[in-house]
């Protein structure tokens, strides 16, 4: 805030406004289509976007309800009612304060974007079939799973009703074509405000707020303790988890996209822990889950929104509307409203994205599809899981594939003088013709962890009686792993046993650090370490001259 000026507080002042007005039909929407009545949308937009510009990491983020949440908290909600979801967001945001605090943000960063690409796309294609029912005017009962939401609309295809839909319809063309009139008005405020007109003025027998929502409620936020158990909390652990993973990776993207625009950095732990409290504090006033939203931030920024204020009066102006223009929220058409969501849906779908991922390898093709089917099919707390598993595995996998141990032998003739010549340009250059018996060379090329150990352990079968020196090259092994140091002592002991001279080359900072805790350096003693396989062989050629071993 050094250095603010007048001007920017207009400008900051005029911007908020412009997103509280894009804020205001997106937050009925995602509240009514969560299970919950439509008011605690706009108190989360109030209570967290307050807090979320307030406190977080961000100068320009606007936070509130977002399309993400819609599947989890209605799922929370139909399983454990209004009071779980409250005690759901606020473990939630208990679970982001300590992410911040023990300096997650730039972990998260590490989620891989075929997963979140894959169950954003999910969401976006489970966000479209659950608006299809007030969109088309049905009067059903929705299942809760997928495929037996698309059985219902396959059963009730010829109740479509018509007025219904062409209310909705109309919505959706405002919303497409409107931008192009102009950028100042959102076209979705045009599109629920002139279809809600044509309702009331021609009488039309259109579903409304109104109508499903008979005591809509203007007053002001307040404060609610929800009954706290052992066992909700327990009940609960996954889905808040779910909530707060998928809550931290949405405002760090939406902050990164901010800081593209307006050419700064976000403190990202901080964004977390402003995250964290403004869950919490939806939590307690009736809201729901919330994040940093990106349409609403780019909105933000640009209309000339550059510093927390206009987050601020963004929250200002939607508790003004709550306050006097509530009321009139019920003539709003639900099929209006359906329409909001499934454009919300088209646009996080990211299909472009999806399309062009087919592109990739295909361990990350796998792990796109088995997200974006289990988000679909399933439920995204599973999604999430498996898809970061399954990620985790195949990355493993191709780091072990990449991993290699080469065995040469200093007496197999001149095509190993070439290699061990050429392993690396680097190296000393070893003499072609001081090549000895009974010396073998092991080099580890790549990240020397449980995944390619066994490729190590594979290779001591090497180890014969003739060898009578064993040279570890290890230049470029960057890190190891606990397996990897379980494999590296057995063949150090193999060594002690059989009476080989263990020699190792070229150790990196980490696996020097793990060798040396693990007491291994002390076995193997200092003066048998080595910076290169050059100053090895040079050792080998001193001790064979000494002894008067004469190479071949």
């Amino acid at each position: 805030m050094k250095g603010y000026t007048r001007r920017q507080f207009v400008q900051d002042l005029i911007a908020g406004v412009i997103v509280a007005i894009v804020a205001l039909p997106l937050s009925i929407a995602l509240a009514i289509s969560s299970g919950v009545s439509p008011e605690k949308g706009i108190y989360t937009a109030i209570i967290a976007g307050f807090l979320i510009s307030a406190l977080g990491g961000s100068r320009v983020q606007i936070g509130g309800p977002t399309a993400a949440f819609m599947v989890i908290i209605s799922g929370i909600v139909a399983a454990y009612g209004v009071d779980g979801l409250m005690i759901a967001t606020f473990m939630a945001g208990i679970m982001m304060v300590l992410f911040g605090l023990m300096k997650l943000g730039s972990v998260i960063k590490f989620i891989p974007y075929t997963i979140t690409t894959g169950f954003t796309s999910g969401i976006a294609v489970t966000i479209l079939v659950s608006q299809l029912k007030d969109f088309f005017g049905l009067e059903v009962s929705l299942p809760g799973e997928f495929l037996e939401k698309c059985k219902v609309y396959a059963a009730n295809i010829g109740s479509i009703d018509i007025q219904v839909l062409l209310i909705g319809l109309l919505a959706l063309l405002i919303m497409i074509f409107w931008p192009k009139v102009t950028q100042k008005v959102p076209g979705t405020l045009v599109a629920l405000i002139v279809t809600a007109a044509i309702v009331k003025i021609f009488n039309l027998d259109v579903p409304t707020i109104g109508s499903r929502f008979a005591s809509l409620s203007s007053s002001l936020p307040s404060f609610i303790a929800p009954s706290i158990t052992f066992d909700k909390v327990k009940s609960l652990l996954e889905p808040a988890f779910t909530i707060a993973f998928l809550g931290s990776v949405e405002s760090l993207l939406s902050a990164v996209v901010a800081d593209g625009m307006i050419g700064s950095k976000h403190r990202s732990n901080t964004e977390l822990i402003g995250q964290g409290i403004a869950n919490m504090g939806s939590a307690l006033f009736g809201g729901i889950p919330a994040t940093g939203a990106i349409a609403r931030t780019v909105t933000n920024i640009k209309n000339g929104g550059r510093t927390p204020v206009a987050g601020i009066v963004h929250s200002i102006t939607l508790l003004l509307i709550l306050v006097l223009f509530m009321p009139y929220a019920k003539m709003i058409p639900l099929t209006s409203l359906a329409a909001v969501l499934i454009l919300v849906a088209y646009n996080m779908s990211s299909w472009r994205e999806f399309v062009s991922l087919f592109k990739s390898p295909k361990s990350d093709i796998l792990v796109l599809l088995v997200t974006f089917l289990m988000t679909v099919f399933f439920d995204l707390v599973k999604a999430i899981e498996i898809g970061i598993v399954l990620a985790a595995m195949l990355f493993m996998k191709r780091m072990a594939d990449v991993s290699e141990v080469k065995v040469r032998n200093m007496d197999a003739g001149e095509e190993n003088e070439e290699n061990v010549e050429g392993a690396d340009s680097d190296d000393a250059e070893l003499p072609k013709t001081k090549i000895f018996r009974g010396v073998l060379i092991y080099e580890i090329n790549g990240a020397f962890f449980f995944g390619a150990a066994d490729k190590f352990v594979d290779a001591m079968a090497e180890v014969s009686k003739e060898t009578k020196i064993l040279i570890i090259k290890m230049k470029h092994v960057p890190a190891m792993d606990a397996t990897a140091l379980h494999a590296f002592s057995n063949i150090v002991r193999l060594c002690k046993k059989k009476k080989i001279t263990l020699l190792v080359t070229g150790v990196q900072e980490q696996p020097k650090h793990v060798l040396d805790k693990a007491g291994i350096t002390d076995l193997i003693g200092e003066d048998h370490m080595f910076s290169g396989l050059g100053s090895a062989v040079g050792y080998v050629q001193e001790r064979a001259a000494a002894a008067g071993v004469k190479p071949v």
